[in-house]
């Protein structure tokens, strides 16, 4: 059974490919995602993975944060703690707070906590049409972008290059707190 999030992600998934006539296997093509995962996804039989979102998202021409926003019908100039939605991805324990996104505002932030040991990997689709920088709060974060491999510390930032495949990864024995801040376009 999925909580209230997963519940909502999967309407929203479906609300997104109605909305443009799609059918599931338009949606698979355009996503590299099965068709049998979305259909499970939209029936609320499994939840989605970050890798997942993040491709079906881009499907949509949105970000993980703009389908995540429009799940939780958010969209305020105000963002209160309290408000902020949290989605924890079921397969790594990735935890991604939507601290500010608005369909109006060229400007995302998100806060997430990658647990120790642990990796996500991104497709470059998923960077296409965002620039992004990456900012660690606490611990230490592991950036591999195109071939270049970045080990970031508390404090140290990095901004994304031309959009290529990027792994995230937590080779610590403890959580990683990291900001992504990013502008569409």
């Amino acid at each position: 059974m999925m909580d209230d999030t997963g519940a909502r992600i999967a309407r929203r998934i479906r609300l997104e490919r109605d909305a443009r006539g799609w059918s599931l296997a338009d949606l698979a093509e355009r996503s590299g995602v099965s068709k049998a995962t979305i259909s499970k996804i939209e029936r609320e039989e499994t939840s989605p993975t970050a890798v997942i979102l993040v491709r079906l998202a881009g499907a949509f021409d949105l970000t993980l944060a703009g389908l995540l926003l429009r799940a939780e019908g958010g969209g305020e100039r105000l963002s209160r703690a309290v408000d902020q939605p949290v989605w924890r991805d079921p397969e790594t324990g990735y935890l991604r707070k939507q601290v500010f996104s608005r369909p109006d505002h060229p400007l995302e932030v998100a806060q997430i906590e990658l647990p120790a040991g642990r990796r996500v990997v991104l497709p470059a689709s998923s960077y296409a049409h965002i620039r992004q920088v990456i900012w660690v709060q606490v611990g230490e974060l592991v950036i591999q972008e195109g071939g270049e491999r970045h080990v970031l510390g508390a404090g140290d930032c990095l901004g994304f290059g031309p959009p290529s495949e990027v792994t995230f990864a937590n080779e610590t024995t403890t959580a990683c707190t990291y900001l992504v801040v990013l502008s569409r376009g």
